[in-house]
């Protein structure tokens, strides 16, 4: 057990897939994982392990933002050796071509400042994204799917839109929370990262998806993880 971690050595499985929301982990490993077990529930953060198509697999909730994501990833890896990690979560579209529903992969993630900022001090690290996962998800997309760049940002009501003018401008496709310290860590411990992320609404448009329809969305994103992690070739 670590100090946000309940679960016992030997109860994570090697590949986590990690939704924002706690309780998104127990509806996926509900719906998609054989014999899924709840393993840690501290401090109300969900994680269950079970199987799919054999193969071990834990949904653990990450909470909102860079900070908690990393105290997550952080000791995911560090104290139960996970080696894939999947974000799947919901992003806000910055592109006029990307609608509602769409599926952004994350290649790289730009962010203003995380919790790694400090170690690389002047120097702008640019994190990216596993090709192979990416690669994977990719081909197993069943619907509209983007590749590119992101923007991970430490506000969720923004007022700088000066700079969301600027990364438009640049070719931004979407704009979320986590993804940026998660590839970080992801590149310091040598692991497999990726940010598979569902349009749930629209900066340029005002549009936003209804909380009935983020849920089938959510199902598409796991598929997508499952098949990223585990396909074959």
């Amino acid at each position: 057990m670590t100090f946000h971690i309940g679960a016992k050595p030997g109860e994570i499985a090697e590949t986590c897939l990690l939704p924002g929301d706690p309780y998104r982990a127990r509806w996926a490993a509900e719906r998609f994982l054989d014999a899924p077990r709840l393993v840690s529930e501290t401090r109300g953060m969900l994680a269950y392990t079970g199987t799919w198509r054999g193969n071990p697999v834990t949904l653990h909730g990450t909470g909102m933002g860079m900070p908690s994501i990393s105290i997550y990833a952080n000791e995911l890896i560090r104290d139960y050796n996970v080696q894939t990690l999947i974000r799947v979560g919901s992003c806000g579209a910055m592109q006029p071509h990307i609608a509602l529903r769409d599926i952004v992969l994350a290649q790289a993630a730009s962010t203003i400042g995380s919790p790694s900022s400090s170690i690389f001090r002047e120097m702008r690290f640019a994190p990216v994204a596993d090709f192979g996962l990416l690669s994977k998800a990719y081909a197993a997309a069943t619907g509209p799917v983007h590749v590119g760049g992101i923007f991970t940002s430490d506000t969720f009501y923004d007022e700088r839109t000066d700079l969301s003018d600027q990364l438009q401008r640049h070719g931004c496709l979407a704009v979320e929370m986590e993804t940026a310290e998660l590839y970080t860590l992801a590149a310091r411990y040598q692991r497999r990262a990726l940010a598979i992320l569902t349009v749930s609404d629209h900066i340029l448009t005002r549009a936003a998806l209804p909380s009935a329809e983020r849920e089938t969305s959510f199902a598409d994103m796991i598929h997508m993880a499952l098949h990223a992690a585990f396909a074959q070739g």
